[in-house]
C-alpha cells in the first residue's frame, strides 16, 4: 500500500521506510539473515511476520493489510449485538487495548476517567476508596454509592448484588481486549442497573495463543502483577486472567487536620478468571467460566477496615443458528461474604471508638437469553430476556461504650425480570434507525429488620416490610445520518428507570461521623432523556470531531439527604428527591498527526441541579447535585516508538463540586498530569515507567466536615512480556 509504514528488526538492527506508489519497499545493507518486519497505515491493522534471507542474501516478503479503522470496530453495548461504532444507536466511547496499556493509571477506573463523563461516586480512586463509594456516575446523573449504569465484562453483571457498587479489581487489566462506555440510558435493552448507561469489559480470546504479563512496582510500597494466558487444542479452548495487588496507601486526612487516629488507607487484593469452551461446528461455542476476588483495605484508622471474599460461576454458549439467527445465552450464580467495621472518631481524632461489626452475605442469581437475525441487507431484529435475584442480609453488631448493645439483622429479597425487542433498520445506505423497548417487573419480599438486645435494649424487636412491586416500559428511538464520507449526526430518546438496591432499602451505615438511614419506602427512580449529537472527520481522516447537547431528567431519584447536623455527627437518610435536571454537551476530539504520535481530548459541561423537592426538603431546590462538577476537561498526548521510546501525557481537570446535598461542603476544582514512558528491550519485551499525579496536587474527595485527600504523586516501574503463537 502506498505509504504505508514499514519498519524490519533484526538482533539489534533496525531500520524504517515508506512504501512507494506501487506498495513496494526495499532495505539494504542489513546484516543479519533473519528477524521481523511490521508494516503500518492509516486504517488498517498492524501486521508483523517474520524473514528470512535465501542463501543469495535477499529475502522477497509480501505484506497484506487488514482494514481496522475507529468506524470499523464492533461495539455490543449499544445494541447488544456487534454493530460498528459508526452505525451504533447509543454514545459510545470504545478503548482499546492499546488505549488501555498507554494509560499511566494502575487502575480499571482510573483508566476510564479519560472518558469526560465518567466518574465514582467521588473522586477517589479505588485504590483507596471503600468499595461502598464506587459506583458509577455518567453525565451528571450522580451516585449514592450504588452504580447509576451497569457494569459488564463479556455480557455478565459486576454490579454488587447488595449495594450495586463495583469492584474494579475483579477484572485482572492484563485480560482487557477493549472496555465500551455507553453514556445513554440503556434501560430499553439492559433494565434497572442502566439507568444512566452501560460499562462493558470485553476479555482477550483464546487466540492467539500464548501468555502476557504486566508486573510493577511503586512507591507506597505497591507491587503489582497481572497475568493473562490463552490457548487452544483441537476444539477446546481455554483462558486465564489473574492478578494480585497490594498499596500501603496514604493518609487522607491533610496534615493540618490529622490526629493519631489517622493512618493509611490502602489495599490488597487478589483475583481469578477462569474459562473453559469448546468450539461447535464453525462459529458456535459454549463455554465455562469461574471467578474469584479476595480483597482487604485499611481505611485510615486503626478501627476501620473491611475486606470481601467472591466467587461466582458461569455457563454460556454463542450458537449460530444459520438461518434461524444467532442466540447468546448466559447463565450466572454469585455468592459473597462483605465484612466492615465503624467506628466514631473525636473532633480532636486522637481517638476513636468502635461503633459497629457488619457481615453482609449476598448471593446473585440470574441468566439471560438474546436473539438476533439479520433481515436481508437492511434490517436486523434482537429480542431477549432475561431474570435475576439478589438476595442478602446486614447483620451488624452495635457497640456503645466499647461493649456490644445490640446485634440487628436486615435484608431481604429482590426479583427481577424483563422482555425486550429491538429492530435496527437501514433505511437507506446513509440513514439507520433504532427503535427498542423493554417492559421490566422488580418484586421486593421476604424483607425484615430484626433486633436483639445483648447489653443494651431495642426499641422494638423487628419489623417485618409488606411485600412490593412496581412495573417499568422502557422505550428508545435513534436516528444515525450519514450525510457524506465525512459528516454524520445523530439524535436519540429515551425513557429508563433504576430500583433501588437492599442496601438502599435496609441497609444503615455510619462513615465517618456521617450516620446514613435506610428507607424500606424508597421507589424506583425514572429517568427521561434526549441527545444529538454531529460527528466530522477531516484531513484524510486525520481530525475527528464530535459535539453532543444531552438533557436527562430524574423523577424520584434516589438521594442521601440531610436531617440534622452536629459538631460530631451528620444524619443523613436514603430518600426520593421530587425531580433533578441535568442539561449539558460534551466535544471530543481526536488528531493523528502523524503516524506514531496522536492527540486527543474530551470537555464535558453539565448543569446538574434539583429541581423539584416535596415533603422536608424544599429548600434542596435550585442546589447542585452532589458529586457532580459543572466542567470536566481531558486530555490525551501519545506517541509510539516501541525500539526507541514510547511515551503518553494525559490530563484530568475537574471543576468545584459540592460533597453533599445541602451544597455547604464545597471541593475545589482540580487539576491532574498522568505520565508514562516505555522502550522494548527486546521483541515483546517492554519496560516502563509512570506516574500519576505528577506534580503532586493535593485536592479534596471529600468534605463532612473533615475532607479527605485524592492520590498523592504515584511512580511506577514496571515490565511487560508477552509470547505467543500468530496462528
Amino acid at each position: 500500500m502506498r505509504g504505508a509504514q514499514v519498519e524490519l528488526r533484526a538482533k539489534s538492527f533496525s531500520a524504517t521506510t515508506l512504501a512507494d506508489a506501487a506498495g513496494a519497499f526495499a532495505f539494504e545493507h542489513v546484516p543479519e539473515s533473519s528477524g521481523t518486519i511490521s508494516a503500518t497505515a492509516k486504517g488498517f491493522q498492524k501486521t508483523e511476520q517474520a524473514w528470512n534471507a535465501a542463501s543469495n542474501g535477499v529475502a522477497r516478503v509480501e505484506i497484506v493489510l487488514a482494514p481496522e479503522s475507529a468506524n470499523q470496530q464492533l461495539i455490543v453495548t449499544a445494541a447488544r449485538t456487534a454493530t460498528r461504532l459508526n452505525e451504533s444507536p447509543l454514545s459510545v466511547t470504545q478503548l482499546t487495548r492499546d488505549d488501555v496499556q498507554a494509560t499511566p493509571a494502575l487502575t480499571l477506573d482510573d483508566t476510564l476517567r479519560q472518558v469526560p463523563g465518567f466518574s465514582l461516586f467521588r473522586r477517589s480512586s479505588s485504590r483507596t476508596a471503600n468499595p461502598t463509594t464506587q459506583g458509577v456516575s455518567l453525565r451528571g446523573l450522580g451516585a449514592s454509592g450504588a452504580s447509576r449504569a451497569l457494569v459488564l465484562e463479556d455480557g455478565i453483571p459486576l454490579n454488587d448484588p447488595f449495594g450495586a457498587w463495583v469492584y474494579w479489581d475483579r477484572v485482572p487489566a492484563e485480560s482487557v481486549a477493549s472496555v465500551e462506555v455507553a453514556q445513554e440510558g440503556a434501560s430499553s435493552l439492559y433494565g434497572s442497573d442502566a439507568l444512566g448507561g452501560v460499562v462493558q469489559f470485553r476479555t482477550r480470546a483464546a487466540q492467539p495463543a500464548g501468555i502476557s504479563l504486566e508486573t510493577s512496582y511503586g512507591n507506597q510500597n505497591t507491587p503489582d502483577l497481572s497475568l493473562f494466558a490463552g490457548g487452544q487444542a483441537g476444539r477446546w479452548e481455554s483462558t486465564f486472567g489473574g492478578e494480585v495487588f497490594h498499596t500501603d496507601g496514604y493518609i487522607l486526612v491533610p496534615v493540618a487536620e490529622r490526629g493519631s487516629v489517622d493512618t493509611e488507607a490502602g489495599s490488597e487484593h487478589g483475583t481469578a478468571d477462569l474459562m473453559i469452551g469448546r468450539k461447535i461446528g464453525a462459529s458456535s461455542e459454549i463455554f465455562a467460566r469461574g471467578w474469584y476476588l479476595d480483597e482487604a483495605r485499611t481505611n485510615g484508622t486503626p478501627l476501620q477496615i473491611n475486606n470481601t471474599r467472591l466467587g461466582e460461576g458461569a455457563l454460556g454458549a454463542n450458537l449460530q443458528l444459520g438461518g434461524i439467527g444467532t442466540l447468546t445465552l448466559r447463565f450466572y450464580d454469585e455468592g459473597q461474604t462483605y465484612h466492615q467495621s465503624f467506628s466514631a472518631i473525636a473532633t480532636s481524632r486522637n481517638s476513636e471508638t468502635l461503633t459497629d461489626l457488619q457481615t453482609v452475605p449476598a448471593q446473585t442469581l440470574g441468566g439471560s437469553a438474546v436473539w438476533s437475525r439479520a433481515m436481508g441487507k437492511r434490517q436486523t431484529l434482537v429480542a431477549g430476556f432475561d431474570e435475576h435475584e439478589e438476595f442478602g442480609d446486614s447483620n451488624e453488631m452495635l457497640f456503645s461504650g466499647g461493649s456490644n448493645s445490640t446485634d440487628t439483622s436486615s435484608g431481604g429479597r429482590q426479583r427481577t425480570a424483563g422482555f425486550f425487542g429491538e429492530d435496527l433498520i437501514q433505511l437507506t445506505p446513509r440513514w439507520l434507525v433504532a427503535a427498542s423497548a423493554r417492559f421490566d417487573n422488580w418484586r421486593n419480599f421476604d424483607a425484615s429488620t430484626i433486633c436483639m438486645p445483648v447489653k443494651g435494649t431495642c426499641s422494638q424487636a423487628g419489623t417485618t416490610y409488606a411485600d412490593r412491586g412496581e412495573n417499568a416500559l422502557s422505550p428508545r428511538l435513534s436516528v444515525v445520518n450519514q450525510v457524506n464520507a465525512n459528516v454524520s449526526w445523530s439524535a436519540a430518546i429515551y425513557r429508563a428507570f433504576r430500583a433501588p438496591t437492599l442496601n438502599e432499602l435496609y441497609r444503615s451505615f455510619r462513615q465517618g461521623n456521617v450516620f446514613t438511614e435506610s428507607n424500606a419506602d424508597l421507589r424506583a427512580e425514572r429517568l427521561t432523556g434526549g441527545e444529538a449529537g454531529v460527528d466530522v472527520t477531516g484531513f484524510a481522516r486525520r481530525l475527528e470531531v464530535r459535539g453532543t447537547v444531552f438533557l436527562n431528567e430524574m423523577i424520584d431519584p434516589v438521594a442521601n439527604v440531610t436531617l440534622s447536623t452536629t459538631p460530631t455527627l451528620i444524619t443523613r437518610q436514603r430518600e426520593n428527591l421530587g425531580r433533578t435536571r441535568a442539561p449539558g454537551f460534551e466535544i471530543d476530539t481526536v488528531a493523528h498527526i502523524t503516524e506514531r504520535f496522536q492527540m486527543s481530548g474530551g470537555y464535558q459541561y453539565v448543569d446538574a441541579k434539583v429541581i423539584s423537592s416535596p415533603g422536608q426538603t424544599p429548600s434542596l431546590v435550585g442546589l447542585w447535585i452532589a458529586q457532580v462538577p459543572h466542567n470536566v476537561l481531558t486530555f490525551q498526548a501519545r506517541y509510539a516508538n516501541p525500539s526507541r521510546i514510547s511515551f503518553s501525557v494525559y490530563g484530568r481537570m475537574g471543576g468545584m463540586q459540592f460533597d453533599d446535598d445541602l451544597n455547604q461542603y464545597p471541593l475545589g476544582r482540580y487539576f491532574v498530569l498522568d505520565a508514562m514512558a516505555s522502550r522494548e528491550l527486546a521483541r515483546k519485551v517492554e519496560i516502563f515507567v509512570a506516574v500519576e499525579n505528577l506534580f503532586n496536587e493535593q485536592y479534596a474527595t471529600a468534605a463532612t466536615p473533615v475532607p479527605q485527600l485524592g492520590l498523592p504523586v504515584a511512580a511506577r516501574v514496571g515490565l511487560r512480556v508477552q509470547v505467543s503463537r500468530q496462528q
